[in-house]
């Protein structure tokens, strides 16, 4: 057997993309969740064939001429009935492609310089066959249009996309394909497709590509703008609905949302970039979001970039990034797990958001993330719970490792509504500048066991952590507030620096817990000196140095801040209500009673 006119190193991408064989293997999470779902069908044979054997279809105006056997045409319509492999080439003004194959076997269509409209149907259409290959021929253009509008038997609405498909479809090759889909969907399987290679332009009425059980993106160049959703597959069985990205480049504008899945949404390499519902600078929510699974969404590799008016991922359970290069600006939430959201690695940035990061449960164990909000940076909430109850059960923020900056501009930098628990890893919270909201605000138990915590805030409500923490913390709060760019320093009774940092925005308090702090001792906030060596935000990881710093106000850890008629915590913190300070007044300003949940 040899090749036809596809390049071998394009063959080796098709396999090694979907097949996960040798040099890109799935990343662990994905593996995890692909071993739950359909298997994806095989595409190893996808470029080989006998280019001796093909039969050819050459298109001319308004009819075809075929050389070979295992197709006819009448008119504008050309009919492939069995099993092989078909070469096209040429122009169809008004007419179209049809596979009618009853018989076990693959058809193969090497599309060789084709281009196909039709004024009443799809230009390329699947009816029947047993499992179908479109080969984009080495340097050729494609392209298929179809009408505005279809014209159906009575009692039928299919085929309802440019280049529809009734069996599993692969696409590969490396020449390009550009679809024009003025009636609904571009390109759409009933069973699971594969885009494996090419240069692939969709332009579509409603849905851009969409694979039914399943939808691969394993290689090439996909480009979509789409009216509806960019990538979808729609099969709500428990097994199958899933949209896996797994190579290639894969470009997205969509009117709704950018990828949808029924069940899973699933990034293992490659790159992936959406912008939904014209952005986050839209200004009119459509509720278009960048990446939705109806159950879970997992990014283990590859790089995601997001931009979308509504939340840029969601899942209506699970979320999981556990490697790859993530970033997101939504003027919804950066990341939406409606259950539990896990990171345990890769790179994620939240250059904008409402809320950054949300989920009844967040756990973060490894990774570098900087999360930019509006509102709060992290939250854990139940958005179903009673508004009654304090401490909301079964929510929780875990830190166990990992480099997190947290930006807020009028909420909490972390916060829960439940409990919290941080026992490794670095937190950096660059605060708030309003009166009612802390760099951490935790309703319950709030336990640092481990690790680095350093924030700011305005210093009129200053949530701390619980009195018993095992790690130590102090919370220092000055009057007057410092200004924009004050270098501080956190110094232990000796003069030792514990911590360094340089504040972004006027701020009043200062929180710190790192190994250094001990309980029961009182420290001090200095502001001069120096400091230089890497930084996470604006604090120094290397402690500065406080000659000739002006000290401006003293705590003893493990007591939570007077402040102005706010304590220093929720239950488990510092009371509630509570702290010594008084000149704020009860109920706080500008705020109402009581305090909405974040």
């Amino acid at each position: 057997m040899r090749r036809g006119t596809t390049a071998a190193a394009v063959a080796a991408v098709l396999v090694t993309g979907v097949l996960g064989s040798p040099a890109q293997a799935a990343a662990p999470a994905v593996e995890e969740a692909l071993a739950a779902n359909l298997p994806v069908h095989a595409t190893d044979h996808a470029l080989d064939w006998d280019a001796g054997d093909e039969t050819t279809i050459t298109l001319s105006g308004a009819s075809a001429q075929v050389t070979g056997s295992g197709a006819s045409t009448r008119g504008g319509t050309v009919t492939i009935s069995a099993p092989g492999t078909y070469r096209v080439s040429g122009t169809l003004t008004d007419g179209a492609l049809v596979v009618a194959s009853a018989t076990d076997g693959v058809v193969r269509v090497v599309l060789d310089g084709a281009s196909i409209t039709s004024s009443t149907t799809a230009p390329l259409q699947v009816l029947d066959a047993d499992e179908v290959v479109v080969v984009l021929a080495d340097g050729s253009r494609n392209s298929l249009t179809d009408p505005a509008a279809y014209q159906y038997p009575e009692g039928q609405d299919e085929p309802n996309a440019a280049l529809f498909s009734t069996a599993d479809l692969t696409i590969a090759g490396s020449g390009a394909l550009t679809v024009t889909a003025n009636a609904n969907d571009g390109i759409a399987s009933k069973d699971g497709l594969v885009v494996a290679g090419g240069e692939v332009t969709v332009h579509a009425a409603d849905d851009g590509v969409r694979g039914k059980d399943y939808l691969v993106v394993a290689g090439g160049a996909l480009d979509v703008t789409a009216t509806g959703d960019g990538l979808k597959a729609d099969d709500d069985a428990p097994e199958a609905g899933f949209v896996h990205v797994a190579g290639g480049s894969t470009r997205i504008t969509s009117g709704d949302d950018g990828v949808a899945a029924a069940s899973d949404v699933l990034v293992g390499d490659g790159s992936l970039e959406v912008r939904a519902g014209g952005g986050a600078g839209a200004g009119t929510d459509t509720g278009a979001k960048g990446i939705v699974g109806d159950v879970s969404v997992v990014i283990g590799g590859g790089s995601v970039a997001v931009d979308a008016i509504d939340d840029a991922v969601h899942a209506d359970d699970t979320i999981t990034v556990a490697g790859g290069d993530t970033t997101l600006a939504t003027a919804g939430d950066g990341v939406d797990a409606g259950e539990r959201l896990v990171v345990t690695g890769g790179v994620l940035t939240v250059t904008a958001s409402w809320e950054g990061l949300e989920s009844k449960i967040v756990e973060i164990s490894d990774g570098q993330l900087e999360v930019s909000a509006q509102d709060d940076a992290i939250n854990a909430s139940d958005p179903v719970a009673p508004d009654s109850m304090d401490v909301l059960p079964g929510v929780h923020v875990a830190v166990s490792g990992g480099r997190l900056l947290l930006r807020t501009a009028v909420g909490d930098g972390l916060d829960s509504n439940g409990t919290a628990a941080v026992s490794g890893g670095t937190i950096v919270v660059d605060g708030s500048t309003e009166w009612v909201n802390s760099a951490l605000d935790v309703s319950g138990d709030f336990q640092v066991t481990g690790g680095v915590v350093v924030g700011t805030s305005h210093g009129g409500h200053v949530a701390v952590p619980s009195t018993a923490s095992p790690q130590a913390w102090v919370s220092l709060t000055a009057q007057p507030q410092q200004a924009a760019g004050t270098l501080l320093h956190v110094l232990a009774p000796d003069g030792t620096v514990v911590a360094s940092l340089r504040t972004s925005k006027t701020q009043g308090n200062v929180t710190v817990s790192t190994p250094a702090v001990r309980a029961g001792t009182q420290y001090r906030l200095a502001v001069g000196g120096t400091a230089d060596g890497p930084t996470l935000g604006g604090y120094h990881e290397q402690p500065g140095d406080a000659t000739g710093a002006t000290v401006v106000v003293t705590a003893t850890s493990n007591t939570p801040p007077p402040e102005g008629g706010w304590g220093g915590g929720w239950p488990g913190g510092g009371g509630w209500p509570g702290g010594g300070g008084g000149g704020g007044g009860w109920p706080p300003p500008g705020g109402g009673w009581p305090p909405a949940r974040g």
